[in-house]
């Protein structure tokens, strides 16, 4: 789509959505909202990204609506649309962009259709994805934008069926990367020069080509067993990162084909609420592990639990495993002088959080610690409601490690301390 005919086809949404209120007679109910928000984040490391005094600073105006048409009453039917205005100080622009919009009804007694772009979530994980293969905004969280902003829009067509033994999700998705690391606002770790880089950066990424054999489709089949929720994954589409090496002299990554299969259980336990997660991600374009250029195949293993410890207070804790397979193939590939990975790379996170003053003081944070990469991830965030509209945040992405070349140890020059300000309506 060009991006003329993109315009033509955003000018076509905003003109359904905001003139279907001036037709009451077509219309059960209606619905409105939105916020004004203003926030920021400001650096208190030292490295190479574009500016390096701060993250983000910006002006946000969102609005959302769900409207419910006569003409689709017997089947359930809504309209969803959300949009925002972004004054974008980092980038120095304004611009608008939909978030979501879709419709969804109910086609049959059992069957509901929900068709456009969303946010979809699978999993029982806390900001931990392992049979989530839905694209993620990475730099968002760490710069310090909401959690909500963590998930990045799909387009995309969902189907679900409901009976009394169990429900299946089907979902068909154009292919969206995750937003990974490129060196504009969070300087990282250059593999191939063995540096951190920013604004340098000099990776290039491929993306697949948009044609409906690139189409993407994900399964989810769910039920309880008593008071335990089970679910079994199944995805065939891409990696969401550039895990494969398309010319390693002009630096160039793309995106290698990826299937995975897996489960979840979740239920009570020990007087708390346990998960269980495991997943098999099979690198379809290096199925026996032999092309050093691509990422091998893995499996992914997930335990948590939360613990309501009275007084508004909880507790979360998250043990999760990575297990690289065809290691041995792997190793005799690692070229010589380059940073190699641990078969296993284990990781360990702690929530804790609580409310004060009747609930409206919240302050928490959620810590990650590498076990075998010994590198951590702290983000602590505390926010007051001065009334049910308005309200304050702040808080900080601490990043540390032993190593550049680890996960969070890349970022430790990007530590941040991130406000905001978000009036509702």
């Amino acid at each position: 789509m060009t991006k003329k005919s993109k315009k033509l086809f955003l000018s076509i949404l905003i003109c359904i959505f905001f003139t279907l209120p001036l037709t009451p007679k077509n219309l059960v109910a209606n619905e409105l909202g939105g916020f004004f928000e203003g926030a920021g984040a400001f650096k208190f490391g030292n490295e190479k990204a574009v500016k390096n005094n701060y993250n983000f600073l910006e002006t946000r105006f969102q609005l959302k609506a769900n409207y419910f048409p006569e003409f689709l009453e017997d089947n359930e039917g809504e309209l969803f649309f959300k949009g925002e205005v972004l004054g974008d100080g980092y980038d120095e622009r304004v611009y608008a962009y939909i978030r979501e919009s879709n419709i969804s009804m109910v086609i049959y007694d059992l069957i509901d259709l929900k068709m456009g772009r969303q946010i979809l979530t699978w999993g029982t994980g806390d900001l931990l994805f392992i049979n989530d293969q839905f694209p993620k905004d990475y730099i968002s969280f760490f710069i310090g934008r909401g959690t909500e902003y963590l998930k990045v829009p799909s387009d995309a067509l969902k189907i679900s069926y409901w009976s009394k033994y169990f429900a299946i999700d089907l979902v068909g998705t154009l292919f969206e990367p995750n937003k990974s690391l490129n060196g504009e606002r969070l300087s990282f770790y250059n593999p191939f020069t063995g540096e951190i880089e920013g604004s340098s950066m000099s990776l290039n990424y491929e993306r697949p080509s948009s044609n409906p054999k690139n189409i993407e489709s994900s399964l989810r089949l769910s039920r309880t067993f008593g008071s335990v929720e089970g679910a079994l994954y199944f995805f065939s589409g891409f990696y969401k990162d550039p895990v494969g090496v398309l010319n390693p002299i002009s630096m160039s990554l793309f995106y290698p084909r990826m299937n995975s299969y897996g489960f979840s259980l979740r239920g009570p336990f020990l007087g708390g609420i346990a998960n269980f997660e495991a997943g098999f991600l099979e690198s379809r374009d290096d199925i026996n592990g032999e092309n050093p250029l691509i990422t091998n195949s893995e499996v992914r293993y997930l335990i948590g639990i939360e613990e309501d410890l009275g007084g508004d207070t909880k507790l979360g804790l998250q043990f999760y495993v990575e297990q690289m397979l065809s290691y041995g193939k792997y190793e005799n590939g690692v070229p010589l002088g380059a940073e190699k990975r641990d078969e296993f790379r284990s990781l360990l996170t702690l929530r804790l959080s609580k409310f004060f003053l009747a609930q409206t003081l919240h302050a928490g944070f959620i810590l990650f610690y590498g076990l075998n990469e010994d590198d951590l991830y702290f983000r602590p965030r505390v926010s007051y409601n001065f009334t049910d509209n308005f309200k304050l945040s702040l808080g900080a992405n601490i990043f540390d490690g032993a190593n550049d070349h680890t996960n969070f140890g890349q970022l430790q020059g990007n530590n941040n301390l991130f406000l905001g300000a978000r009036y509702s309506f």
